[in-house]
């Protein structure tokens, strides 16, 4: 008896309810919700989120919420380069991390020759500190705390006077950096870095929403409303500085 021929096997193509039930399946299991809002596709302004952790050098484990510097750092050579793109909305909610990763992103974002804007939610710490000031104007909400204290080390390390030197010089480089992009003086700066009691177990200081704003580390109590209100109005005023049609 002859073996029966296989007959191949054609698949048929998704339609697009499949398509669209596959995406909607998506959203539901990854934000909760069927209908996320989107900005427009002619917006002139881009979005940069700095949450959780900064990521610089080393990898953190996976359970930790990170901003990885490798994908920062693209966005804003692109951002630069895009002329579609006209202005910079920097959204923090960070614990700090990396020093050298959060100096990097923050002399990037500090060069950049686009209007830019930053507003801290929640919490702008350490190393977040110089990329909320880094921005051509600055926002905080009133509930949100950045906590200035002075550099750490993890890990190993080896005793020898060079050690804390470059701890010293290191520190230095994130004094001057926000001395330079914002109103605080050095040393109201260094005060509120070494100050004794206000953390436990600790040394450093945690500012809330208005005490940001009164030392000048921050130019102005708000939401994203006003952060959004003020690119515009960066943008605006950019514009009729060199003399460009404003649509």
């Amino acid at each position: 008896m002859d073996k029966a021929e296989e007959v191949p096997r054609v698949e048929k193509p998704a339609d697009d309810k499949g398509i669209a039930s596959s995406a909607l399946i998506d959203k539901i299991q990854s934000l909760g919700q069927t209908n996320v809002p989107q900005l427009p596709k002619d917006s002139n302004i881009h979005c940069l989120n700095i949450i959780g952790q900064i990521e610089g050098h080393m990898q953190l484990p996976p359970q930790n919420k990170t901003t990885k510097y490798e994908h920062v750092i693209p966005q804003l050579v692109a951002i630069e380069q895009n002329p579609a793109i006209e202005g910079l909305l920097v959204i923090l909610n960070t614990v700090g991390g990396d020093v050298e990763a959060g100096l990097a992103i923050s002399e990037m974002i500090s060069t950049l020759s686009k209007p830019t804007v930053s507003i801290v939610l929640g919490g702008g710490h350490s190393i977040g500190v110089p990329i909320a000031t880094s921005c051509d104007y600055s926002f905080i909400a009133e509930s949100a705390t950045m906590t200035i204290h002075p550099i750490r080390l993890t890990g190993l390390v080896i005793g020898v006077p060079q050690s804390f030197e470059y701890l010293d010089k290191m520190q230095d480089r994130v004094v001057n950096f926000v001395v330079k992009h914002s109103s605080i003086d050095e040393e109201t700066f260094k005060d509120l870095m070494f100050a004794r009691g206000n953390l436990a177990r600790d040394i450093g200081t945690n500012v809330i929403g208005e005490d940001a704003v009164r030392t000048g580390l921050i130019n102005e109590v708000g939401g994203i409303g006003s952060a959004i209100a003020k690119l515009n109005e960066l943008i605006k005023a950019g514009k009729e500085e060199e003399g460009t049609p404003i649509q």
